[in-house]
């Protein structure tokens, strides 16, 4: 199971290892963006197969970026993982920020999915010539602003600054810039926060600050960070009262930190009426999207209610309250599930009553994460077969148990099997897998009446059926 550590400046070594390279061209996959918003989103990350994961937690929502790979990363298994994280945790599997180049990869990989791809969210993109050039006639406007910058004060001059060598510069900058802030909505005075506490992180080299200046006085600020071909302009802040002192800036910024890069990524605009006006000024050659994927089961497209299924002898519907006590009975019986590879009594959340199995049942179905059957033989509930675990790629797990009482009479086998070609016929599944422990040879019999086998380890037995 995935183990996920909070990000702080300590492991940010790590995040760049994978982020200096990244070919994505957005903003989310860089160790600023990480940093900056780390508690605001709740960061969090692990490797697996090579890769980086990062978990988001916001607004009661658990999802993952798409995983980075390192040199001999193994993207397919690093989604495995987040996937069984997910099922072992009960959540359904959320990729987001998920750059143009991996959307077929998981279009491929799911075969229900919701993707949305929001305006809002898409980063801009410039080729790194142009902002540094500004030429044409489409930078018109740009050279006229730059020009009335320089000729009224045309001693400034841009320079790489340090958090600590020119922290006081910086603190003044601050407090002038404090003074000429327009906005004073909750959200762009909580981005200035975070943008005071970014430039006053200790220097890193990948860290890229820059700043404007006249004379002695700090006029604007930038923190840059490349990422591949890419250079990531973080934050970038300037006096409004030195009028072209943006457009200089940015000029500025990309001729001393774009070495090597093809493309300057401004990031998005967070839905800001003037930050979009003022961005797509700048003429970007893209808008690059992020696509959020989610993920659905197959339950929540062809099962609108646990149906009834008809077999020689067998019936298999849904639990009922008059099923109750006979159900307790079932999953109370410790000899007989120590086979079943499950501790129903673990598994609950709350104080055990008599309600407590049955209503488990009920939500695990309305959240659509599995079908509880009831095996009935005359009407009687002599047994429970469980389709749960759904991989949301085609796949689940499918487990079965009989009452003492009725073992031996090939009821299991029978349950088993219709429940199986429900799951794979009518819900449209391509995969059934089931497991058994190594000694239980009952159950290896049945499975092996009804699956292919697929494996073992030290603990189980594997089997599968396929469609």
């Amino acid at each position: 199971m995935l183990t996920f550590k909070p990000i702080t400046m300590r492991e940010a070594a790590t995040l760049r290892r994978y982020y200096e390279s990244c070919g994505f061209q957005l903003c989310e996959y860089s160790a600023g963006v990480k940093l900056m918003w780390r508690k605001t989103l709740n960061y969090a990350w692990t490797e697996a197969a090579g890769c980086l994961i990062i978990r988001c937690e916001s607004q009661g929502r658990v999802s993952f970026d798409y995983p980075v790979a390192g040199p001999e990363g193994d993207e397919d298994a690093a989604l495995t993982a987040i996937e069984g994280y997910c099922l072992e945790n009960g959540i359904q599997p959320e990729i987001s920020i998920v750059p143009e180049c991996k959307a077929p990869v998981l279009l491929a990989r799911y075969p229900y999915v919701r993707v949305s791809n929001i305006r809002t969210w898409r980063d801009y993109l410039y080729y790194k010539e142009d902002l540094q050039l500004f030429a044409g006639r489409r930078y018109s406007g740009q050279r006229n602003h730059i020009k009335k910058f320089r000729t009224q004060w045309p001693e400034a001059y841009f320079r790489p600054i340090s958090a600590k060598g020119d922290a006081a510069a910086i603190e003044r900058f601050w407090v002038d810039f404090a003074a000429e802030f327009p906005d004073t909505s909750s959200g762009a005075l909580g981005e200035l926060k975070l943008s005071q506490k970014m430039l006053a992180m200790p220097d890193k080299p990948w860290l890229l600050r820059g700043g404007m200046f006249d004379g002695d006085r700090l006029i604007a600020l930038s923190l840059c960070e490349k990422c591949g071909e890419t250079l990531i302009i973080h934050i970038e802040k300037a006096l409004y009262s030195y009028t072209g002192i943006y457009p200089a800036m940015v000029q500025a910024e990309v001729e001393a930190f774009g070495d090597g890069c093809t493309y300057v990524n401004r990031e998005d605009d967070a839905g800001d009426r003037g930050l979009r006006t003022s961005k797509l000024q700048y003429g970007p050659c893209k808008l690059a999207t992020k696509y959020h994927f989610l993920p659905q089961n197959e339950l929540l497209h062809h099962v609108k209610e646990i149906p009834e299924l008809k077999t020689e002898r067998l019936t298999l519907s849904a639990l009922t309250e008059a099923d109750i006590p006979a159900y307790n009975a079932l999953v109370l019986d410790g000899e007989r599930n120590r086979w079943w590879g499950y501790d129903d009594v673990g598994g609950l959340t709350e104080p055990m009553t008599d309600r407590s199995f049955y209503e488990v049942a009920r939500r695990d179905f309305a959240r659509r994460l599995a079908v509880n059957f009831a095996v009935r033989l005359e009407g009687k509930l002599i047994g429970e077969a469980v389709l749960y675990n759904f991989d949301y790629r085609g796949g689940a797990e499918l487990g079965c148990r009989i009452d003492k009482a009725y073992a031996g009479n090939g009821y299991g086998t029978e349950a088993f099997r219709a429940a199986a070609e429900w799951g794979l016929y009518q819900v449209n599944l391509n995969r059934v897998v089931a497991k058994c422990y190594r000694e239980n040879e009952a159950s290896y019999k049945m499975l092996s009446a009804c699956m292919r086998r697929s494996g073992e380890d030290e603990t189980f037995f594997y089997f599968e059926k396929l469609v």
